[in-house]
């Protein structure tokens, strides 16, 4: 996977771009939360059998998917067999997602508000049902505009879940019932000290956060916690429990796409734009590379750099991490000087 115009017809390499240099592809893992059969909407039910419409949530950390309480979408946003806005699909049809390589055909279109109190079916949870409720602060540049809510382990998703329980006019705006929101209360999956095993709600109580708009104490509890539940976290469920959450995330994931409730995605790690205008996005292509992960030729390299004045540290420290993460490199272009490859 790399990074590609779909404007330009080719890669989008650093040369190429007016923002985003040096944006690399990130995965993520696609959860697929099944729809209940006799809740698919009618809009969808002439193109599809009753056992495979998904809402499609992407998630940096597969491991917290054990006990998710409900699923998030924002209130007035377009939706729409995988429920995600346009700009993912037009991602996973560039990485063989659909049945024609970077074509998707649009079957029906939703606001987020038409899909709330949906319920699906949350295999891994001890909640056999959640429930699709409204996310008032789901970025749009990110992801599929699906979210799996983890309010033990993510104070962002507490917070809107604590909104929507103690906020009865926001429950009516959205016609949410009780029996979708109260019954459910945040299940402990990860241990982390020194904040226990509810560390979300921790860092939420700490920083006296209000609401899911409390911003600015979000991001500071988020930085709190995020990297040590990943780094140092304790599982506490499933079937890697008392291991460290940094041993076993590839396993967690590798377990949901075998049994077919996850797939691997791709996005670009933060917003790329191209000369020409496009915004970049992450494709599986017909492309020549160059191997930079040759070791014998890094070594050679980092030798090569020993005798050279580079006049800084900075610079030798620069040329160093880029010898490090550097692997495949396109080189291959459909314009400009070059020779001609097979």
């Amino acid at each position: 996977c790399t990074i590609y115009s779909p404007k330009d017809k080719q890669l989008c390499m650093d040369y190429d771009r007016s923002s985003g240099e040096g944006v690399l592809p990130q995965e993520y893992t696609l959860i697929k939360l099944r729809i209940q059969d006799d809740f698919i909407s009618d809009k969808l039910k002439n193109y599809c059998t009753l056992d495979d419409v998904y809402l499609v949530a992407a998630t940096l950390r597969p491991e917290t998917m054990y006990d998710p309480t409900n699923c998030w979408l924002h209130p007035t946003r377009d939706h729409g067999i995988f429920i995600c806005t346009r700009r993912a699909v037009r991602n996973l049809s560039h990485q063989d997602f659909t049945n024609e390589h970077r074509k998707f055909r649009v079957l029906a279109e939703f606001l987020g508000s038409e899909l709330f109190d949906l319920p699906l079916d949350a295999l891994l949870s001890s909640y056999k049902t959640i429930y699709v409720l409204p996310m008032l602060t789901i970025k749009e540049d990110k992801g599929t505009d699906v979210v799996t809510s983890v309010p033990s382990d993510s104070a962002d998703d507490y917070a809107a879940l604590f909104d929507l329980k103690k906020k009865v006019q926001m429950r009516e705006k959205y016609s949410i019932k009780e029996s979708m929101i109260l019954p459910f209360d945040p299940v402990p999956i990860i241990y982390v000290e020194p904040y226990g095993n509810l560390p979300a709600i921790t860092v939420y109580e700490k920083f006296n956060i209000q609401s899911q708009h409390d911003y600015e104490k979000l991001a500071r509890a988020k930085d709190e916690i995020y990297k040590k539940s990943f780094y140092d976290g304790i599982l506490l469920t499933g079937k890697y429990q008392q291991q460290k959450v940094i041993d076993v995330k590839k396993f967690i994931r590798d377990d949901l796409i075998t049994s077919k409730q996850a797939c691997i995605y791709y996005e670009p790690e933060n917003k790329v734009k191209s000369r020409s205008g496009d915004e970049g996005i992450v494709a599986l292509c017909d492309q020549w590379f160059i191997d930079y992960r040759n070791e014998s030729w890094k070594e050679e390299a980092r030798h090569v750099l020993q005798q050279l004045n580079v006049f800084s540290d900075e610079t030798r420290q620069n040329f160093e991490a880029t010898f490090d993460w550097l692997h495949e490199h396109a080189c291959s272009r459909s314009y400009g000087l070059g020779t001609r490859l097979p």
